[in-house]
C-alpha cells in the first residue's frame, strides 16, 4: 500500500467519523464518532469511498478533524463556502473547455498557482483567519511532501464541493424559513 492509498483510507475513515459527530447524541457524541471511524475502516465503507472519490483533499480532512475535535462553529461558513465554490467552478469550467486553458493541469506545475495563493494567504492573515491560514499551510505541506501529484487535489475535491454547496444553500434557506415563520 502506497502513501496516497493509506492517506485516503484513513482520511475517509475520519470523515465518516466526523459525519457521525454531527448527530445530536449529547455525551455519547465522541464515542459514536470513534466507533463510526473504526467501523468505516472495518466494514469497507472507507475503501469504497476511496475507490469512488479518490483521496480527499487535505482541506476536507482538516475540516473533518476540526468537527471531530468539537470545534463549534465550523470554520466553513457561508463566505468560505462561496469562495470554495467559485474556485471549483473555475477549475470545472476550464476543464470543460468553457474557459481558455486547462486550469487543473496548472496544478502539476504549480508556480503560477502558488503565486495566486500568495495574495489569498495575505488576505487570510490580514482578516485574522488563522484557522484558514493553517489549513492552507497544511495543504501546501501535503503537496510539497509528495502526498498529492497535483496541488488542486490537495486544495479541493468533489466531497468538499458538495459540503460547500450544502453550507451555501443553508445560508440562504435558513433565513428564508425564519422570515416565513414570522
Amino acid at each position: 500500500m502506497n502513501l496516497s492509498a493509506a492517506y485516503g483510507l484513513l482520511a475517509h475513515g475520519l470523515l465518516f467519523g466526523a459525519l457521525a459527530a454531527l448527530l445530536p447524541l449529547g455525551r455519547f457524541r465522541n464515542r459514536v464518532a470513534l466507533a463510526a471511524t473504526t467501523l468505516s475502516l472495518l466494514t469497507g465503507m472507507a475503501p469504497i469511498m476511496l475507490a469512488v472519490f479518490g483521496p480527499p483533499s487535505v482541506t476536507l480532512l482538516a475540516l473533518g478533524v476540526l468537527q471531530l475535535a468539537g470545534l463549534q462553529p465550523s470554520p466553513l461558513t457561508r463566505w468560505p463556502a462561496l469562495a470554495l465554490l467559485g474556485t471549483a467552478a473555475g477549475v470545472f469550467a476550464a476543464g470543460a473547455g468553457w474557459l481558455g486553458g486547462e486550469l487543473y493541469a496548472a496544478g502539476y506545475q504549480p508556480w503560477p498557482l502558488l503565486a495566486a495563493l500568495l495574495p489569498v494567504g495575505l488576505a487570510l492573515y490580514w482578516k485574522r483567519q488563522a484557522l484558514w491560514l493553517l489549513i492552507l499551510a497544511i495543504d501546501l505541506l501535503a503537496y510539497a511532501g509528495g502526498l498529492f501529484a497535483n496541488l488542486w487535489s490537495a486544495l479541493v475535491d468533489p466531497l468538499l464541493v458538495v459540503l460547500a454547496v450544502a453550507v451555501a444553500v443553508r445560508g440562504w434557506v435558513l433565513p428564508f424559513i425564519a422570515s416565513r415563520r414570522r
